[in-house]
């Protein structure tokens, strides 16, 4: 049951925020709500009739999409079904990149600039709307609320990303405080920021936690081998994104918060795509994104089967993604949720993992901290990151025409103020990145094992 704090910031004072800055993310909620127990027939018939609008509006104002549409022959009318969209071809990075700006509608007025690379190592620089945002907010509020836990109940953040850590000017401070939410910086994992974090934890006494399930599992691995308790704070979920979850991973983190853990998949490019339900159940923000499941042939394959996630986001009509490859590799559930939501279901989410990598000196720290020093640098295209050594670390890097000897040094640089200044930073220039034999592409691999 909600405190009279809570329900004053979630009822009254999230709404106010969100309608000055002129999002609709409480009507897109509210309506999230209500769609969620629809039939299997009623969502799709919704998401044909929102794929339509959306594909109209696109060949209105994307210029990209617009020559695209009759370069193929593409005609919006004739969708008769979801599964239509697959005339289409696929969009990925390197398009986004090389039709930046005709992939803007000329009637978007208010876009936001976003890059990403993270774990795909693959820098990006894309655009969103209100509308996009709107829905992304209502999607992650409405799977909040799954938990018991709302906008305004006490919440520790732990991120890494220096988007969001260097986006805490004077005024996000205060909002963070009135909605009791404490961002904690979690690249770095010495014991002694182990211990701040904890005493943290233990003093703001959370109702929910928020960030990398490597970093939550490394805090309460920490607890559990000094002897600190942290399963008696009342905290009731620990929600955990940005990587794969690994099973280890989930029962340390509920043993030793002594709560559930709520798994969420998606991205800032490709948007909220999935949700874990308390009943376990990964559930796909259908009303918003269409999901695709394709083979290296980009063919769709059968619910059930594994291959690389393939998102339409319906409401991005400002940039759009369409048929965007994401280049995580999950499945698609056959089987439907005891909690009784209409909503499809992924199965299992097999990509998005990055390593800890340790200092010279034993500091242990996330793998985007190196992540990041890369994404920094536009004229790399994509790398990978071996840590070979505690003295030894090679970067394989896929540059462009500009890439130079002033970036090499960059890199080096950046690392050995992560790493160690005695620490040999190895950086090779290569055509391109080899996926392991497994088929999977690792960005950040440490064949250092953390004591």
């Amino acid at each position: 049951m909600k405190n009279l704090y809570t329900s004053l910031i979630s009822g009254a004072v999230f709404p106010l925020h969100e309608k000055l800055k002129g999002h609709t993310t409480v009507s897109v909620k509210k309506a999230m709500e209500c769609s969620q127990w629809w039939s299997v027939e009623q969502l799709e018939q919704s998401r044909l009739q929102r794929l339509r609008e959306f594909l109209s509006q696109v060949y209105a104002h994307v210029p990209y999409y617009r020559s695209l549409f009759d370069e193929i022959g593409f005609d919006v009318l004739s969708v008769k079904s979801v599964t239509d969209i697959q005339q289409l071809p696929f969009l990925d990075k390197k398009i986004i990149r090389e039709n930046q700006q005709d992939l803007k509608a000329d009637n978007a007025t208010q876009l936001s600039q976003f890059n990403t690379g993270g774990s795909s190592g693959e820098p990006l620089v894309f655009f969103i709307g209100d509308s996009r945002v709107s829905h992304d907010v209502a999607a992650k509020w409405r799977a909040t609320r799954w938990w018991d836990v709302d906008i305004g109940d006490k919440e520790i953040v732990l991120w890494g990303s220096p988007i969001e850590l260097g986006a805490q000017d004077r005024f996000r401070l205060l909002r963070d405080r009135l909605f009791r939410s404490t961002l904690l910086p979690a690249f770095e994992m010495s014991e002694a920021h182990l211990n701040e974090f904890i005493a943290a934890i233990r003093s703001i006494r959370p109702r929910m936690l928020f960030g990398y399930p490597s970093v939550q599992a490394h805090i309460a691995q920490h607890a559990e081998n000094n002897g600190l308790s942290l399963d008696d704070l009342g905290i009731k979920v620990a929600f955990v994104t940005s990587e794969r979850l690994y099973p280890e991973q989930r029962e340390e983190i509920e043993r030793s918060f002594g709560c559930r853990v709520a798994n969420g998949y998606g991205g800032r490019d490709a948007g909220f795509i999935a949700h874990e339900c308390p009943e376990g159940g990964m559930h796909i923000t259908a009303e918003d994104i269409i999901v695709e499941i394709v083979d290296p042939q980009g063919n769709v394959v059968p619910d059930g089967e594994s291959g690389e996630v393939v998102i339409t986001h319906l409401f991005t009509d400002d940039f759009p993604f369409i048929r965007y490859r994401t280049g995580d590799v999950a499945s698609l559930s056959t089987e439907t949720c005891s909690c009784g939501r209409g909503l499809p279901m992924l199965k299992e989410i097999h990509g998005r993992t990055t390593d800890f990598i340790i200092a010279v000196d034993g500091t242990v720290m996330h793998g985007l901290a190196l992540i990041y020093v890369l994404r920094e640098i536009e004229e790399i295209k994509s790398f990978k990151i071996v840590q070979e050594t505690l003295e030894w670390t090679r970067v394989e890097v896929v540059g462009d025409r500009h890439f130079s000897d002033q970036h090499v040094a960059r890199i080096i640089s950046g690392f050995k103020q992560r790493l160690g200044e005695s620490v040999n930073i190895e950086v090779e220039e290569v055509d391109d990145i080899k996926p392991e034999r497994s088929g999977k592409y690792r960005y950040v691999i440490s064949k250092v094992a953390m004591t």
